[in-house]
């Protein structure tokens, strides 16, 4: 028995019992497995400990991925509750799926439980379809066809990741319904990708780089199947005596090529369809089942393609949409000005997760009196129009700045009330700033903060404090509170950070846990040059969890006069942005 994080006691007693068992944090993650769960699950401890027990073991009746809120196993010991069941499916280590029942029970304080222990046994049970390692299509029983197509929509509908997606449609079809799974993608220009060609190799999905990547493109008129079914035809069954002739056009040879690389001696294809055009091709193949496909196979088939065309499609238009907004939002980011006496550097990084598209920003410009004006911001939302609303923001504020010579907080005050009227923003947060020359290298820093993360300062010896001072509402809350301003001097060596909550927010943890990370990390960068000293603070502090997009903008007094300043050449827009 291997345990991780257990309490002893426990661990001892499940490995004294005769039953299979683990145990299981608060999360669902494994902590101790005993002996007999090893040998029941064909696995070795060291592949279990540490893993989330669902996404590892437990799947549905036809061997697939389990959604977490349909798993008995899970609600129990994310719950915190006794409970037991039978005709539950797990994943043995050789592929096959094992019929259990289970009980699990929570251990730890009353109320408060750290964790759960399961017990489990084999039992007799119908047998699954993916329990036989291959089925032939047309034996699947009627019900048995309307679970895989619910299966198909609900595994396929839980992304807007294309290759997710597509991988997930392989995953469905091998090696339940065929020993090999081809997809061809319709891309640009019409274009054809042939995105996978996957088997199974000891129950592990396998892919054949070597038959991937371009394709010739489709013939107008070629009578074969897959050129067919890239034009939008219906499902047609084929074999390798189809390609044996001369062929037609050049995907005609390729074809001859995957039928004799892998072997496949039978084969149906159906088109991908969406609502709007023909978005690629889903061959199945058999080389190691005796059995050819049927044309009663064809129409479950189209159903599975039917379903995988619709969910394409939608991964598909929203990440045209996210490009559009991250690329709109990365161009509409300023060049950063040349101030003599100052450095300056930014970044800006999206959000992880395709879904984030955000509205934040930075900006820095020179105003009419010869100060530095400084802002970075968010604007509330995570979409276009909040991409499309930080544009707006942005502007107002650069135009209303340099027009008029007020503090920051006049021009954040007008800005909030322009904000939802002109910029129609419902709500965001605001640092903006005024940098003016004190005395030789000295600067006379004055903002104000709306609802903000506060801006960190650091010395050349590596001494930090958060700027706190001026804090305000955020914007978009109507108040009619006067804005507070603050100031601070800037010396040779400091360091001033702005950016924006995606550096230190993240859902594991509470944001001063963020931001006493990001201090530490910025103390121990304070003699790196600006802008390893902004990569390098973005590397080591941005949460792994982030969900949020990121913009971060540094500015520094140089330790040391830079006689030679004016004399440099204009460096390209890349070097003060980070795009």
């Amino acid at each position: 028995m291997v345990g991780g994080h257990a309490p002893d006691i426990l661990e001892k007693a499940i490995g004294c019992l005769s039953a299979a068992a683990y145990l299981a944090d608060e999360r669902g993650h494994i902590l101790a497995v005993n002996e007999s769960a090893v040998d029941l699950l064909a696995r070795p401890a060291s592949e279990l400990v540490g893993r989330d027990a669902h996404e590892a073991l437990h799947r549905n009746r036809h061997g697939g991925p389990l959604p977490g809120v349909q798993c008995a196993f899970k609600e129990a010991v994310l719950g915190g509750r006794t409970a037991q069941g039978r005709e539950e499916w797990l994943e043995r280590g050789d592929g096959a799926l094992l019929p259990v029942g289970w009980l699990a029970t929570p251990y730890g304080p009353e109320g408060r439980p750290s964790g759960s222990l399961v017990i489990f046994w084999a039992q007799d049970a119908p047998e699954s379809p993916a329990a036989r390692p291959r089925q032939l299509m047309s034996s699947l029983t009627e019900l048995e066809r309307l679970a895989l197509l619910a299966e198909t929509t609900t595994l396929l509908s839980t992304t807007l990741d294309v290759e997710e997606a597509l991988s997930s449609l392989v995953r469905l079809v091998v090696p339940r319904l065929a020993d090999w799974a081809v997809i061809d993608l319709i891309t640009k220009g019409d274009e054809v990708r042939r995105f996978a060609v996957a088997h199974c190799e000891d129950g592990e999905v396998v892919y054949r780089d070597d038959l991937q990547g371009p394709m010739p493109p489709v013939p107008e008129a070629s009578p074969m199947p897959l050129s067919r079914a890239l034009r939008g035809a219906a499902a047609s069954l084929t074999g390798p005596e189809t390609y044996n002739g001369p062929p037609d056009a050049g995907i005609a040879v390729e074809q001859r090529r995957l039928f004799e690389a892998t072997g496949m001696h039978s084969a149906a294809i159906a088109p991908i369809l969406s609502h709007r055009r023909t978005l690629g091709a889903l061959t199945l193949g058999r080389s190691d089942q005796p059995e050819r496909f049927t044309p009663g196979d064809l129409a479950l088939l189209e159903d599975i393609t039917r379903r995988a065309g619709l969910a394409l499609d939608n991964a598909l238009l929203y990440e045209r949409q996210r490009r559009v907004a991250e690329t709109m939002q990365r161009y509409l980011l300023p060049r950063l000005p040349r101030v003599k006496g100052l450095r300056l550097a930014a970044r800006y990084l999206p959000a992880p997760d395709a879904s984030q598209v955000g509205g934040d920003w930075y900006d820095a410009f020179t105003l009419t009196d010869g100060t530095t004006a400084l802002a970075v911001g968010d604007v509330v939302g995570h979409d276009l129009e909040a991409a499309a609303g930080m544009a707006q923001l942005r502007n107002m504020l650069r135009a209303y700045a340099w027009m008029r010579e007020q503090t920051p907080s006049e021009v954040v005050d007008w800005l909030d009330h322009a904000t939802g009227p002109i910029a129609q923003v419902s709500m965001a947060t605001l640092i903006f700033a005024r940098l003016a020359t004190a005395r030789e290298g000295q600067y006379e820093l004055t903002w104000t903060n709306a609802g903000h993360p506060p801006p960190l300062l650091i010395s050349y010896d590596g001494v930090t404090s958060y700027l706190t001072g001026g804090h305000g509402v955020l914007l978009g809350t109507g108040s009619q509170q006067p804005r507070p301003e603050a100031s601070v001097t800037l010396r040779r060596g400091d360091t001033l950070v702005l950016y924006t909550d995606g550096l230190v927010e993240a859902p594991d943890r509470s944001i001063d846990e963020g931001l006493e990370i990001l201090r530490r990390h910025a103390a121990s960068l304070a003699h790196r040059p600006l802008e390893s000293f902004i990569d390098l603070l973005l590397e080591r502090t941005r949460p792994t969890r982030n969900e949020d997009d990121v913009a971060v903008l540094a500015i520094r007094v140089p330790a040391e006069p830079d006689l030679y300043a004016d004399l440099l050449p204009e460096l390209p827009d890349s070097e003060y942005s980070g795009l």
